[in-house]
């Protein structure tokens, strides 16, 4: 008999750490039940703006938030260039498991951290969400041109920490991805 998980994105909510009330701001979204399953937790007193690189995206997010009933303001713009306010934000997730950062130029990456920083308000937290490094036989074979995945490979928390960011950690690494942290000083 296989059981079915009643919460396939418990995982993922737990280490968010999102709450009630918070101001979250979604970036990217390759997977909107995912993303739907994050912003639930904010309820009716929090608020939720998701940013989409594309319209394909978009398209996922709408779908999922309709499907888990929850609101977004849902914006359609490069990570580059976020349009939302400065200090805005508790909390920024990045959802970089189809290479939103990893497979842009390091000049994009390093305008996308400060954009993900601009959008913090003091004491905020980033958690981005990478790919996990192959393993098993996979593990041993040749990457990719692009190398290993962005998160997993130290990447994103090196670029977190050059633009100021403190307490960078990597928290875990499980089903397939890794959830990186890193804290804005206040």
């Amino acid at each position: 008999m296989f059981l079915k998980r009643d919460t396939p994105y418990a995982l993922i909510v737990g280490m968010t750490g999102v709450k009630m009330g918070d101001r979250l701001l979604h970036v990217g979204c390759p997977h909107g039940a995912r993303m739907a399953a994050v912003a639930a937790k904010v309820g009716l007193s929090g608020r939720v703006v998701v940013v989409a690189p594309d319209e394909s995206a978009a398209a996922q997010a709408r779908k999922g938030a309709a499907a888990a009933g929850v609101l977004v303001d849902l914006e359609v713009a490069p990570p580059t260039k976020l349009p939302v306010d400065q200090a805005a934000f508790d909390l920024v997730v990045v959802d970089d498991t189809a290479g939103l950062l990893g497979a842009a130029g390091p000049e994009e990456r390093v305008a996308s951290i400060r954009e993900v920083q601009r959008a913090l308000r003091g004491g905020g937290r980033v958690m981005i969400i990478g790919a996990a490094p192959r393993s098993g036989l996979a593990g041993i074979l040749p990457h990719g041109p692009d190398g290993p995945p962005f998160v997993a490979s130290g990447g994103a928390g090196k670029a977190l920490e050059a633009d100021g960011f403190t307490s960078v950690r990597i928290l875990a690494t499980r089903e397939g991805l890794v959830f990186l942290e890193g804290i804005k000083p206040r």
